[in-house]
């Protein structure tokens, strides 16, 4: 890279340590741009404890003096998170960071690098000006106070249970990933960094992660929870694509949140994209888009 950063600035990769400044970071941002926080600091330390994360090749950090101002990582050479604090934004940060992805992710063999950002955001603005392109749009929903997912009854012999055994988990895993490789333009996740991001997560409890099995007793489908203050949050909902159209994913989403609420949860988010065509099945059982982002990529030359 021969851009250079503004004058007093400096940048390093991050280390464990720099976990806090960098969700002050994007806590500050978050509240600029959508009016709330989102993120919590075990977030941070989930993504960077990954098995396929290398903080000294995957992170960088925009300091100013000892505070951290900027930062970035590129997840296995498709996807970044990056963020500049309000107060530093207009100054050529984000355009450093966002090229620092892009030598990052070819570093590694990458073809293409992308950032989600909030719609509007000024992060769209950046990424236009650099020839990015806008692919997918995600949502966030939440349901209004008070409401809850209708009931679904599950089809005889089908059942509803905690992830007991550690033995499930690798089916578990496949589960998920068969699901989510449907979507276009989306990188498996290997099994250690999936164990790292829900069973070994820093708080995560068994009843967070729950199955739907049929007659057979075989895993049909799985849901993860996760609890963030007041808020749960499902994670990852998905059903073997031979067992859709049996209700299974509602009665696993009723049964999460019932279980948030049970666990001091007073709201109930998830989030989707245009990838998957489900964000009319959520509206339809009654949730309201709270959020809208667009994912923005650029190939690499």
């Amino acid at each position: 890279m021969t851009e250079q950063l503004p004058p007093g600035y400096s940048a390093r990769p991050f280390t464990s340590e720099d976990a806090p400044g960098f969700w002050a970071v994007y806590a500050a941002a978050e509240q600029a741009d959508l009016g709330e926080v989102a993120i919590e600091l075990e977030d941070i330390r989930a993504d960077w404890a990954r098995p396929s994360v290398d903080l000294a090749r995957h992170t960088m950090g925009v300091l100013l003096g000892d505070e951290v101002v900027a930062g970035s990582d590129v997840y296995r050479t498709r996807r970044a998170d990056g963020v500049v604090h309000p107060d530093h934004r207009g100054r050529g940060i984000g355009s450093w960071l966002a090229r620092w992805t892009q030598a990052c992710s070819a570093a590694d063999g990458g073809t293409r690098v992308g950032m989600s950002v909030p719609a509007g955001s000024v992060g769209e603005e950046v990424f236009q000006d650099l020839g990015y392109e806008r692919g997918w749009t995600s949502w966030a929903l939440r349901f209004p106070t008070g409401a809850t997912v209708p009931d679904r009854p599950l089809p005889e012999g089908y059942a509803i249970r905690d992830v007991a055994v550690p033995a499930d988990l690798p089916t578990v895993h496949r589960v998920v990933e068969d699901a989510f490789d449907e979507w276009p333009e989306r990188q498996p996740y290997p099994y250690e960094d999936w164990l790292q991001g829900v069973p070994e997560r820093e708080g995560f409890e068994p009843w967070q992660l729950r199955v739907v099995t049929d007659a057979e007793g075989a895993i049909a489908g799985v849901c993860v929870l996760l609890m963030a203050g007041d808020t749960a949050y499902v994670d990852q909902l998905a059903t073997r694509a031979d067992q859709r159209g049996r209700g299974l994913a509602q009665a696993l989403l009723a049964d999460a949140f019932a279980n948030g609420r049970a666990h001091g949860a007073s709201v109930s988010e998830l989030a989707t994209d245009s990838r998957t065509g489900a964000l009319p099945l959520y509206e339809r059982l009654g949730m309201e888009v709270i959020q809208t982002w667009h994912h923005w990529q650029i190939d690499l030359v």
